[in-house]
């Protein structure tokens, strides 16, 4: 597309207000592009976690940047309309009493941790900090957690509450996303993950410690098989330290041994930013993986490089 369609207006885009479908619906069905399902070339777009609660600067856990990740990914949308076969959208979506929540958690004076309290093992046996929920379960999930994934457990803000506005995609984004299934006739799919009470849940293809008697406990299999069938898998979303680095690092892990699946996943360097965290660069940390990631046949672009 030469340029975008009259309903786009990127002065809303970190707002809240009611996206008008009709006139949504009107402005896709001028435009004449083919129907998806006859691209020669499958072009997979997913959009990791672009809710209020991270995108908007009233958000609980707003990450610094993502108004601008999204303007670009926007305006990426209607550019490729006729390259884009399918878009996902995940939807990080949690529950009150969770593992990295502070009613979990209690000192010795009953006293619930504050956002970005990093608990470890050590913590836990020397006191400082109680599960007050699934006490052995909890202990051991956090050892669990060092002892393979390499990470410490996070105490977060309450975030994306299921039935909460902030569980939303951001409306300019949904816009977006609404027009170009009406205009290239393919159906968007919405990916929820992070419901599980006793585990984290950043990657949007399994849990940090995998929940055996969970239907979201383990690894989604069916939507890595729809990544392996595309020609061309796009990688964007919130937060680049989180959620998406480790989209994409199980993404590595499960086309490792395929040197050509590797290659044709493309993430959209300029379409995502990191938690701000007082103690830890996150930034860094995700920018030493992608390096490693790049080594292995991952492209990494900005999103007017495609």
């Amino acid at each position: 597309m030469t340029q975008y369609p009259s309903i786009y207006n990127p002065a809303r885009i970190g707002t809240l207000y009611y996206p008008d479908y009709a006139a949504i619906a009107a402005e896709a069905g001028k435009v004449t592009l083919a129907p998806a399902v006859e691209d020669k070339e499958k072009v997979h777009l997913v959009i990791i976690d672009m809710q209020v609660d991270f995108c908007h600067p009233d958000g609980s856990l707003h990450v610094p940047g993502s108004v601008g990740d999204i303007q670009r990914l926007i305006e990426f949308i209607y550019k490729n309309a006729e390259r884009i076969t399918n878009i996902t959208c995940s939807l990080d979506s949690h529950l009150p009493h969770q593992i990295f929540h502070p009613a979990w958690w209690a000192d010795a004076d009953g006293n619930h941790p504050e956002p970005f309290t990093m608990i470890t093992y050590e913590d836990i046996k020397a006191g400082t900090w109680r599960p007050l929920v699934m006490p052995v379960q909890s202990t051991n999930y956090v050892k669990k957690l060092e002892a393979e994934a390499k990470k410490t457990l996070v105490i977060w803000p309450y975030h994306v509450m299921i039935g909460s506005v902030g569980n939303a995609l951001d409306p300019e984004l949904f816009t977006a996303v609404l027009w170009h299934s009406l205009a290239r006739k393919t159906q968007p799919t919405w990916l929820t993950k992070g419901t599980i009470p006793q585990t984290e849940h950043y990657s949007i293809i399994q849990p940090e410690v995998q929940v055996s008697n969970h239907p979201q406990g383990g690894k989604n299999k069916p939507f890595l098989d729809a990544l392996a069938g595309a020609d061309v898998v796009l990688i964007a979303g919130e937060a680049e330290s989180h959620c998406v680095l480790e989209t994409v690092e199980d993404l590595v892990e499960d086309f490792g041994q395929k040197p050509d699946q590797l290659q044709k996943i493309t993430f959209l360097s300029d379409c995502t930013s990191p938690v701000q965290h007082p103690d830890v660069d996150f930034h860094a940390i995700a920018q030493a993986r992608f390096a490693d990631f790049a080594k292995q046949g991952v492209n990494f672009i900005n999103s007017d490089q495609f």
